[in-house]
């Protein structure tokens, strides 16, 4: 396979994505040959990601063009998704989904397994304990330590990892380790996740110094990316600046679109109702976007599973009809 050529963050306003004179790195087998393809992508696509604030919100790429890229990275496409949810919040409902009842709910905090046939891409890395502390805000919440380990052993053999949005629960599992810097050689941060963890991180667990993110493989790209066989990133910014989601085409024709925390309740997507927590400022203009195009896939393309990260109901019903595994191998 042709290595990637991987990026050392600077502090310049352009981007340089593949730099000729930075060290090459072998990263995965050639049926996840994705950065050879997607290193050539970037080099001729160097468009800065619209951050929080902008002045236009997020517009939808084309589903059909999403699609076809999953075909553009040659290889075999992965056999199956698993999902394990290894700690959750109590919230009532009335803050996933706005004009909600405040019933009872629990948000799930989940990390995602691709299987391919000679190893796997984890979307989402999972926290420690103490970082989970950080969102009980002061409430002790439940945290399933065996569960956690399991995604910290599948975060440490998998071929490459990527996060929806660098929030603690989602990324903490490749910054907040002591094994960072090896995890880091595996892990693509997006350069908006990067800016927000080296200037405005959830919290000073996460926060990256110059140094550290020099270590991770910085990419910048607007709309979408093939990132593997069978595996489209999609820019996504507005829960955070550096939300993105996953398209995930399994070898069997199923379909996924892992949605990070566009939503954090399908019915958010299914009633095109966003969030009303007072404690997270989102792009709120990109949002409702995001969440009209989620509900119009939803009709125009039934076989797709659009899945929220935090929805525990959704997570339990798709284990429970084989949709998604419920383990991490």
């Amino acid at each position: 396979m042709t290595p990637l050529r991987g990026e050392r963050l600077r502090e310049s306003a352009a981007p340089e994505i593949c730099r000729e004179d930075s060290k090459p790195r072998r990263l995965l087998p050639s049926s996840l040959a994705a950065f050879a393809l997607a290193a050539g992508i970037l080099a001729w696509s160097p468009i800065p990601l619209r951050g929080q604030g902008a002045a236009a919100s997020w517009q939808p790429p084309g589903f059909a063009a999403i699609r076809a890229a999953a075909a553009l990275i040659p290889g075999r496409r992965p056999l199956r998704l698993n999902v394990l949810k290894f700690a959750e919040s109590r919230r009532t409902k009335n803050f996933s989904i706005k004009g909600a009842p405040a019933d009872p709910s629990v948000q799930a905090r989940t990390a995602f397994q691709v299987m391919y046939p000679d190893g796997h891409v984890m979307v989402d890395a999972g926290m420690d304990q103490q970082v989970h502390r950080f969102f009980g805000r002061g409430v002790d919440e439940p945290y399933d330590r065996e569960a956690a380990a399991q995604v910290e052993r599948a975060v440490s053999t998998a071929k490459l990892i990527v996060v929806t949005h660098e929030h603690g629960d989602h990324v903490a599992g490749v910054i907040h380790t002591p094994r960072a810097a090896e995890l880091a050689a595996r892990t693509i941060l997006t350069r908006s996740q990067v800016r927000t963890l080296l200037t405005s991180p959830q919290m000073p667990e996460i926060g990256l110094t110059a140094e550290s993110a020099a270590r991770y493989h910085v990419v910048d790209y607007d709309g979408y990316w093939p990132l593997a066989a069978g595996m489209v990133l999609i820019a996504a910014p507005g829960h955070t600046p550096g939300s993105q989601m996953v398209y995930v085409a399994l070898e069997s024709g199923g379909e996924y679109l892992l949605i990070g925390d566009a939503a954090w309740h399908m019915d958010g997507v299914r009633q095109i109702t966003g969030k009303a927590a007072p404690w997270i400022t989102e792009d709120e203009p990109s949002i409702m976007n995001q969440l009209r195009w989620l509900n119009g896939l939803s009709h125009s393309e039934p076989k797709l599973v659009i899945v929220a990260s935090h929805d525990d109901e959704q997570r339990a019903e798709l284990i429970r009809t084989g949709a998604i595994g419920g383990r991490l191998e």
